[in-house]
Formats: C-alpha cells, sequence, structure tokens
C-alpha cells in the first residue's frame, strides 16, 4: 500500500509538471482559408488572433463573426487533443476524469 501511495504521488508531480509545459506550448487554428488565424495554449487560453484586412468588411460582420468562432472553436480543440495525448502516455492510457 504503502509503494502505491508513492506511486501516485510520482504521477501527480509528473502530471503537475506536465500541465506546466504544455500551459507553454502552442497550436494554431485557422479559417476562411487562412484569414483568421487563432493561437491556443496548452492551458485552453487564446494567446493570439490575427485577422487579415480582406476578411475585415463591415457590410458583412457576422462571416468575420463566424469565421473567428470557428478558429477559436478549433484552436481550442486542438489544445486539447495535446493535451489529452501527453497526459494519456503519463497515464498509460488511463481514462482518469478531469484529465
Amino acid at each position: 500500500m504503502k509503494n502505491m501511495m508513492k506511486q501516485a504521488q510520482k504521477l501527480q508531480k509528473k502530471m503537475l509538471k506536465t500541465q506546466e509545459e504544455l500551459a507553454t506550448k502552442t497550436v494554431e487554428a485557422s479559417a476562411g482559408g487562412g484569414m483568421v488565424k487563432v493561437i491556443a495554449n496548452g492551458g485552453q487560453k487564446i494567446e493570439s488572433i490575427v485577422l487579415e484586412k480582406e476578411v475585415v468588411d463591415p457590410e458583412d460582420v457576422e462571416m468575420l463573426q463566424d469565421l473567428v468562432m470557428a478558429a477559436v472553436n478549433d484552436a481550442l480543440n486542438k489544445a486539447q487533443e495535446m493535451v489529452s495525448s501527453e497526459m494519456g502516455k503519463l497515464t498509460g492510457g488511463l481514462n482518469i476524469p478531469g484529465l
């Protein structure tokens, strides 16, 4: 039992270190053929949004909103996939809630 507790503590430390490292890693997503680009980190935070001038049309604000939303959602999905992949390496594929 004591050995199992040590292993759990060791895994917990590795997971915390991995989470810290993932917060510094980024993924990029785009929409509209690259007209809207979004960069997100492994901490599920948006780091930047870049809009090309051509996509900014005052007569079609809804299109821009849709493109930004699509790129943001894609970036957050990619960031989550990155986190899941890295955490899966630590847990050996076990599905641990919250990770």
